[in-house]
């Protein structure tokens, strides 16, 4: 059926109360900080990493990270920031949320918001991975096992005890918990087992390369093995006689040197190559390349892979070829060699604001350098995986998918106290798809993995409706958090042929633009999700267009999280940036929803964006999706909206039935 279009009493009336761009603040609440350790990453298997570790991310609580742009965060008016205590100080090089946070409401009281045990016990997700509970970090591929190795406090909600929590799949989606992997217990990693990652060789062999803290709280590099290469659930690991195998080395700060990438095979020698994220003196990011045959002992190098001034610490770089043939559409094995129609992506983790950024460029294997395509967009300056709850994120290669997959670590915008009452914090992203976008050139492309299209079930369509300026369309798909939509849009302009921009006029930008209420010409519209009846809390996910003084059209994606929650100890923003349209295409998007998270893909991936959300009212059987245009002078129509309700991916303990068979 056809809901019917809820219009407003007068065409160009906001659809929701204005609230203006001045009586928000805009703040950068990132001076918390937190160890981004993020769960293995594969080491590079022989010429096609057969191993996927990845990282998964960190689960605990986390730094918030910037709204907007990247930059400056959004706060309505009476939302909550935490500010910027660390329980782990920065001479640790770790940050994360405070363990005592302050809550500022507005002019500065501090309140707790009365959460239920209702409220809380919803915000668990379905299908997003997490621990049973407490806080949570690599994934690899192994004898028919996708493995997760992730960072995790089983003691508590929050950050410290970081040991190495196990988890295998068939599908990436599904997961069965295993027994700890490590733990610390060396005077090398006793402060910490951090992120690491894993590295098939050519004879099978599996090497595991992870940052440890000592008991000084030094950052050194140790080394693991399974216990038992035959054992497909690689439940023991063996630490290296040896470690620490790699110190930080002269210039480099002893709480700077973290986090070792997966390997690659040089195409100049056929030795390893290792890089590590780390800064300089005067706050210039870096990542440090390091030479080896077995493992065990290393060479560094006199050149640095790349370097950018002012970034700060880089966490969890990840180096990794793309194709960038239009006929080749599958994913590159990590120590595939520059060349022609492969380019190589450089990302890094930015310590300083909690954001991942990436840049696409040319590795020269001969002198381990690696150089952007466009300066203006290189690393820590430019692009973002996502402009959202998004961090510590790590590739790997899947040999069974013939794909690169992305991981990310999403952390936790409410206060600790909360996760406290709820009894865990963070989970994993979706894992994602990843390649270059041949028909721009310029940017990466985002999917979640095909297998997530295995949980949907009941769905409903509903093409062709128009969404005329000023209205919200509710959608009847029954039970609403736990969602997958995708929606094409066909969007009317002529009505703003005549309107030209105003020369000097303030940019639009997501975190300045009033979010879903902020009216102008071409936007915003898009769905509001996890919404109320009354829309007194909503999520926007939308998308606003801008004319700019020579007439063409800018395209930006947005999510809004201001009304997401009668809360008052979050964190809400809007995040968003630009995307790319071509000519000829419409506007595109899918979203992911899942109880206290929304991954929105726009473009086919072009730029994503994750929030974390917390609502009280719009939860369980009172979860409402909507459609909405509040732009003043465009027409909006589905040319295409299917929503399906999505299953639980039941991740739980795995089970040895071979064990239990013994006892019957």
């Amino acid at each position: 059926m056809i809901p019917a279009i809820s219009t407003m009493m007068d065409g160009a009336a906001p659809l929701l109360p204005e609230t203006s761009p001045e009586s928000r603040q805009q703040r950068d609440p990132e001076r918390a900080k937190k160890r981004t350790s993020v769960a293995t990453t594969v080491l590079p298997a022989v010429a096609s990493a057969v191993v996927l570790l990845g990282l998964a991310a960190l689960f605990l609580v986390y730094g918030f990270h910037d709204g907007g742009e990247g930059r400056a965060a959004v706060l309505a008016p009476g939302s909550v920031e935490v500010a910027a205590s660390s329980s782990r100080g920065s001479a640790e090089g770790v940050s994360e949320k405070s363990t005592t946070p302050a809550l500022r409401l507005g002019g500065g009281a501090v309140r707790d918001y009365a959460w239920t045990n209702s409220m809380l016990s919803w915000q668990r997700t379905a299908f997003h991975f997490q621990p049973p509970n407490n806080w949570m970090n690599g994934p690899l591929y192994y004898k028919g096992w996708y493995h997760l190795f992730y960072q995790w406090n089983p003691d508590s909600a929050v950050w410290g005890n970081i040991t190495w929590g196990h988890a295998v799949s068939r599908d990436l989606i599904h997961w069965l918990h295993l027994p700890l992997a490590m733990v610390p217990d060396h005077w090398y990693d006793i402060n910490g087992v951090w992120t690491g990652s894993a590295t098939q060789l050519p004879d099978g062999r599996i090497v595991m390369l992870y940052t440890g803290a000592t008991e000084e709280s030094v950052q050194v590099q140790n080394l693991a093995e399974p216990a038992d290469p035959n054992d497909p659930l690689l439940r023991e690991w063996s630490k290296a006689e040896a470690n620490p195998v790699l110190v930080p080395p002269p210039g480099i700060g002893l709480t700077d040197f973290r986090d070792p990438t997966t390997a690659w095979r040089s195409p100049a020698d056929s030795a390893w190559r290792i890089t590590i994220g780390s800064k300089d003196r005067d706050h210039a990011g870096l990542a440090l390349v390091y030479k080896t045959e077995d493992f065990l002992h290393y060479d560094l190098l006199p050149t640095l892979l790349h370097v950018v001034k002012g970034t700060g610490m880089w966490e969890c770089v990840d180096l990794y070829p793309v194709s960038a043939s239009p006929a080749v559409e599958v994913g590159l094995e990590t120590s595939t060699p520059p060349g022609p129609g492969v380019k190589h992506v450089l990302k890094a983790s930015l310590d300083d604001d909690k954001n991942d950024y990436y840049a696409i460029g040319t590795y020269d294997g001969e002198a381990d350098t690696w150089t952007p395509d466009n300066a203006d967009n290189d690393v820590g300056i430019g692009l973002r995986y996502d402009y959202g709850k998004f961090y510590a994120s790590k590739t790997f290669y899947d040999p069974v998918g013939r794909r690169r997959v992305l991981w990310g670590w999403i952390g936790e915008t409410d206060s600790e106290r909360a996760d406290i009452l709820k009894g865990w914090a963070s989970v994993q992203s979706i894992p994602r798809t990843i390649m270059l976008d041949t028909k721009t050139g310029s940017n990466l492309l985002q999917w979640p993995v095909v297998e997530m299209e295995n949980l949907r079930m009941r769905g409903k369509s509903f093409d062709g409706l128009d969404v005329s300026p000023g209205s919200v369309v509710p959608l009847d798909v029954g039970k609403a958090t736990q969602l997958d939509i995708e929606a094409v849009f066909e969007v009317d302009t002529s009505a703003a042929d005549g309107v030209v921009a105003e020369a000097g006029a303030a940019p639009y930008s997501c975190g300045t633009g009033g979010g879903a209420v902020g009216r102008g010409l071409m936007g915003p519209f898009g769905l509001l999700v996890l919404a109320d009846d009354q829309l007194s809390e909503r999520t926007a996910v939308f998308f606003y267009l801008v004319k700019g003084v020579d007439g063409n059209l800018t395209t930006f994606f947005c999510q809004d999280e201001l009304r997401s929650s009668k809360a008052n100890d979050l964190v809400k923003r809007v995040y968003g940036s630009l995307v790319p349209v071509l000519d000829g295409e419409n506007l595109s998007i899918r979203i992911l929803v899942d109880h206290s998270i929304v991954e929105g893909f726009a473009q086919g991936g072009r730029t994503c964006i994750t929030s974390r959300v917390y609502p009280t009212k719009a939860i369980y059987e009172s979860a409402r999706i909507f459609l909405f245009n509040n732009a003043t002078n465009v027409r909006v129509t589905t040319k295409s909206l299917k929503i399906w309700e999505l299953n639980s991916a039941y991740i739980r303990p795995y089970v040895d039935h071979s064990i239990m068979e013994s006892f019957t």
